[in-house]
């Protein structure tokens, strides 16, 4: 029965880290304009309250990992260091006089690239200056992401200095056929001198990062990488699909053939085996391919129903308003998107020009925001409700018809103003966010855009 559900379900999907998808932005009626009335509203309504979110882009890296998506430039120069963080705190600058007063930070989130490519130093200089023109929050959460291989323990002290508490670590898989396709060569040695580094300094939540259906990856290495990822127990790991798009990330997903990449069953299994070690060993499954220790700020959030999922990712807390800096980072003002340009060149310059460096970005329709929170808490909470007359939507009665044969294949329960996604639905959480995304299935796309959801 699974091997059919698998079969009848993998199919390209959005991960919905956003709604609508950047695919499906309206450009052509976003202004400049619409990004900065819409920041100055959501400011308003919400900076005195929760405070604001902060992901700032740090691009460089030493070398190129193949597995990765993200935006990057590869470059062993670390001159490059000051000049980017002095476009960043320009940048934050620009927002800051939009703002018009003092915003609440209460996240930050390093993000990469690898942000550990930057010495400790130059990120203190980064926050420091980030603080010049903000304040604190009380109950901050700042995060960031580490390389084991170049992260050192003064990186972690400075940044715990700067009240850093979390910190994730990209592990990926520890077999060595796997790491040479993947070009990230990284020894259990190195993940573990840097969790037990941060685990002596006080950080509160560390985080792993692994990933199933990578090139030449067998069941054997998934299970000898959650066992010693058992051994160092870090408090939460994010276990997910490899994204294969190589139609998108041209000849960084090409340093193998696609026959050498796990698929179907084969990659499910992967899946089903992994999860199950992790139950084993007290990891609870917390939205979509994360999971937590009961003693872990995410874990909490989901129980409290407060899980929130933007751009970074899971948050264990919400802010309505999400500034993103550097270079390709997106912004979430609620009620409109806005991404930064791609190209490190453009970037500068338009710095230079004292603009805002954005190259698109979507304004939310009334409906747009409905079908965001049915997403939202699909992803996070497994389940949705239109109960409240502010959740319907006219085209609910063709979602359910639409999701009656995932009920039927035991993955919902249709209940009689809502949804509940059982446990054997979880991992189909993509396919039934699709059944609500109005945008999708208006105009379903001509060439695939993502990736595939199992």
């Amino acid at each position: 029965m699974k091997n059919l559900l698998i079969q009848k379900y993998n199919v390209p999907g959005p991960r919905y880290t956003s709604y609508p998808t950047v695919p499906y932005w309206d450009e052509t009626n976003f202004t400049y304009q619409n990004w900065v009335d819409t920041l100055k509203k959501t400011f308003t309504e919400s900076n005195h309250s929760e405070g604001i979110s902060l992901y700032i882009h740090l691009p460089f890296c030493e070398s190129l990992c193949t597995f990765c998506g993200c935006n990057k430039r590869i470059t062993k120069n670390h001159n490059v260091e000051h000049p980017y963080i002095d476009a960043v705190l320009k940048e934050w600058t620009l927002y800051c006089k939009i703002l018009g007063e003092k915003p609440l930070i209460k996240e930050i989130h390093l993000g990469g690239g690898t942000p550990t490519f930057f010495s400790a130093k130059n990120l203190e200089d980064l926050i420091n200056g980030l603080f010049s023109h903000a304040n604190k929050a009380k109950d901050y959460e700042f995060s960031f992401e580490g390389h084991p291989n170049n992260t050192s323990r003064e990186h972690l002290q400075k940044l715990y200095d700067l009240g850093f508490r979390r910190v994730s670590f990209g592990v990926q898989d520890y077999s060595e056929k796997v790491q040479k396709a993947i070009h990230r060569i990284q020894p259990f040695h190195n993940v573990a001198k840097v969790t037990f580094w941060a685990r002596e300094i006080g950080y509160t939540s560390i985080g792993h990062d692994i990933i199933f259906g990578l090139p030449f990856q067998e069941l054997d290495d998934v299970i000898d990488t959650i066992e010693k990822t058992k051994s160092l127990q870090p408090d939460r790991l994010a276990f997910y699909s490899y994204a294969h798009v190589p139609w998108i990330k041209g000849n960084g997903q090409r340093g193998f053939r696609d026959e050498d990449v796990p698929k179907d069953e084969e990659k499910r299994k992967l899946y089903e085996v992994g999860k199950l070690l992790l139950y084993e060993n007290d990891y609870l499954e917390i939205g979509m391919d994360h999971f937590a220790l009961k003693t872990d700020s995410l874990y909490k959030s989901f129980e409290n129903g407060k899980l929130h999922r933007n751009f970074m990712g899971y948050s264990s807390s919400k802010t309505q308003l999400m500034i993103g800096l550097g270079v390709s980072s997106i912004g979430d003002s609620w009620y409109s998107f806005a991404q930064n340009v791609k190209n490190l060149e453009d970037y500068y310059q338009i710095l230079e020009w004292d603009k805002l460096p954005f190259l698109r970005g979507h304004l939310l329709t009334e409906e747009d925001l409905v079908i965001r929170k049915h997403i939202l808490n699909l992803m996070c909470q497994f389940e949705t409700s239109w109960k409240e007359k502010s959740n319907y939507f006219d085209e609910i009665p063709d979602v359910l018809v639409q999701l009656k044969e995932m009920e039927n294949d035991g993955l919902i329960i249709i209940q009689n103003d809502g949804i509940l996604v059982t446990e054997a639905g979880k991992p189909f959480v993509r396919n039934i966010c699709m059944a609500f995304d109005l945008r999708l299935k208006r105009k379903a796309p001509e060439t695939q855009l993502f990736s595939m959801t199992i």
